[in-house]
């Protein structure tokens, strides 16, 4: 079975360094860029599995690396999680507008940086350009703009507010395991972390107001998107 491979585009040498040593070191093959030109490059001919971003980097910036990766059908599909020295939650909103899958502020310990790269590669890779979009039960959520509306009226959700909305309003019906929702919300270790998903439904819930009834708690499992909307 190949390797699976990751491209670092980090201009800090030593961070690479040491990316490049544990990455190496869980089995994954390794490919690394130190400026947002020759990483992008490597994307475009390597066509890694997955890319750790860094947002500042020198001659293009990630986040034009992260659109352009994003705009192209040969790499749409690479998983992107971005890294940058900013931490306010307007950075991440960018950054996911962008595409990205996830993002990392620094400083950050590689050992949880490992876990969420490791979450985002179990996902499976789909086509997502055909489902940018998804509207059900009075809900139209935009995963390009970042948007979720209501009836109409825009919502104000938090990134993992938002992500675990659209994941569970792209497949109504499905049940997915905390672990699962996790790993598409946040992506961190979930052994220790996966009772918070509870605190991010509740929080959902709540902006959802009289429409909260459409995610349903499966007992002892997780959540799903009902089907049909229990009737008033």
């Amino acid at each position: 079975m190949s390797k699976q491979r990751i491209l670092v585009i980090e201009d800090e040498h030593a961070l690479q360094d040491i990316l490049t040593y544990n990455l190496q070191a869980e089995g994954y093959e390794v490919l690394s860029a130190t400026d947002g030109q020759q990483g992008l490059l490597k994307a475009q001919t390597a066509l890694p599995d997955l890319v750790v971003l860094d947002l500042m980097l020198p001659v293009i910036d990630g986040l034009t690396i992260c659109r352009q990766l994003r705009g192209d059908p040969k790499t749409r599909n690479i998983r992107v999680l971005m890294l940058t020295a900013k931490s306010e939650e307007v950075d991440e909103i960018v950054g996911f507008n962008m595409g990205a899958d996830d993002y990392v502020a620094k400083p950050f310990k590689v050992k949880p940086l490992i876990s969420r790269i490791k979450a985002l590669l179990r996902r499976p890779t789909t086509d997502s350009s055909k489902q940018d979009v998804v509207a059900v039960h009075g809900l139209e959520i935009d995963r390009l703009n970042h948007t979720a509306k209501l009836n109409g009226g825009e919502l104000a959700l938090t990134p993992t507010e938002f992500k675990l909305l659209f994941t569970l309003a792209r497949q109504p019906g499905r049940t997915y395991s905390r672990l699962e929702l996790l790993d598409q919300a946040r992506g961190e270790d979930a052994n220790a972390l996966e009772r918070t998903i509870d605190v991010h439904v509740r929080a959902l819930r709540a902006k959802l107001g009289p429409a909260a009834d459409v995610i349903c708690t499966v007992r002892g499992i997780g959540y799903r998107m009902v089907v049909e909307r229990p009737a008033e």
